[in-house]
């Protein structure tokens, strides 16, 4: 366990939707079964296959593959990401090589646990990672990306975890003609701060991290997501929606900076929050700042309700409400989704979205 936490404060702009009160309170948490088969959050891919378990890696449930596990330190000056060192995974690809699907599962019973994360591809090198996050207590993770020249990174993060916290903080850094899609599901009971830093270092480059937080009961879940522009011609994508039922919070922060050499920026940010219930609460923040005079970048922001007319509609057509509004509401949160390049993930992703509105609609 972490010694002395030092959290953020809620009084800087950056943290004020945060819930630092959960992450503490399950730091704090006592140890009790997970109640998990780690058999059972595998999904069903060829290709290497990692179990951490409070934190630790679990030899007897994995087949690691190219992946290799170390100690590491953090590396990082975030707030949250910097408490992350201790055995980690690494993932590093020689130039044209690639690692299929890599699946880390990270299940927790109470307490903290601290894992540090690297993947590194070589130029054209090619990989995709699905990690699942499952149990209880305080899960705090930190990755570090590096993509060389047309190197190309799919990932794929579902927090179903039961209760407690999770906290993932990536900085990546996407080399010319490169390309990194981070894709999120948050499915679970547990609070959440999905917290991004990603550079477009190279020119031509690709980076997109968005998905999905479905929050209910108190809980609260966020993303807060900077994409940097340095370098001219890149493309950036952020993606995000929120559904709150009950008296939850979801919060979604998104910012795009535009150096000044990086002409020719496409940038584009979609944030929508939908509200189950009008005790529920979606905060959106979408922010542009930019230097250069030649670039192409919106941001939409947009929070309601389920269409009226369209529920109308369905039941028109002998569609009971609760199975209209499962519909209308999964259609919203496929948008995010269905942007994962593979089906077998894709698909896995769709049915924890639909466990979740089953137990909330």
């Amino acid at each position: 366990m972490v010694s002395v936490l030092e959290l953020p404060s809620p009084r800087l702009e950056e943290w004020r939707w945060a819930d630092m009160g959960a992450l503490r309170a399950a730091a704090d948490a006592p140890q009790r079964a997970a109640g998990v088969d780690p058999k059972s959050l595998f999904l069903d891919i060829d290709g290497p296959r990692l179990l951490f378990v409070d934190g630790a890696f679990e030899p007897a449930h994995s087949m690691p593959g190219p992946v290799t596990i170390a100690r590491m330190a953090a590396e990082s000056a975030h707030p949250l990401g910097s408490l992350a060192e201790g055995e980690g995974w690494t993932l590093s690809l020689d130039r044209e090589a690639a690692a299929g699907t890599v699946q880390i599962v990270h299940i927790g019973s109470g307490c903290d646990s601290q894992v540090p994360a690297r993947i590194a591809l070589a130029e054209s090198a090619a990989a995709s990672v699905v990690e699942t996050f499952a149990g209880h207590g305080w899960a705090n993770r930190l990755t570090r990306i590096a993509l060389g020249t047309g190197a190309r990174l799919m990932r794929a993060v579902r927090l179903v975890q039961a209760d407690g916290f999770v906290s993932i903080r990536d900085e990546a850094e996407v080399g010319e003609a490169a390309s990194l899609v981070s894709i999120f599901l948050g499915a679970g009971g547990a609070g959440s701060r999905i917290d991004g830093a990603v550079t477009l270092a190279g020119k031509g480059a690709f980076a997109e991290m968005g998905g999905a937080l479905l929050t209910r009961h108190e809980q609260k879940q966020e993303a807060a997501v900077a994409m940097r522009h340095a370098a001219p011609d890149g493309t950036s994508r952020q993606l995000w929606r929120a559904v709150a039922a009950d008296s939850s919070t979801a919060s979604l922060a998104a910012r795009a900076e535009v150096a000044r050499d990086a002409q020719k920026t496409d940038g584009e940010q979609s944030l929508r929050g939908l509200l189950l219930q009008r005790t529920a609460t979606v905060n959106l923040k979408p922010e542009l700042e930019i230097f250069a005079d030649d670039v192409k970048c919106a941001h939409g922001a947009t929070v309601g309700e389920l269409d009226a007319r369209a529920l109308f509609y369905l039941a028109s057509r002998g569609i009971p409400e609760g199975r209209a509004k499962a519909l209308l509401t999964h259609a919203f949160v496929g948008d995010a989704i269905g942007r994962i390049g593979d089906e077998a993930v894709r698909e896995a992703f769709a049915a924890d979205a639909e466990a979740w509105l089953e137990v909330a609609l």
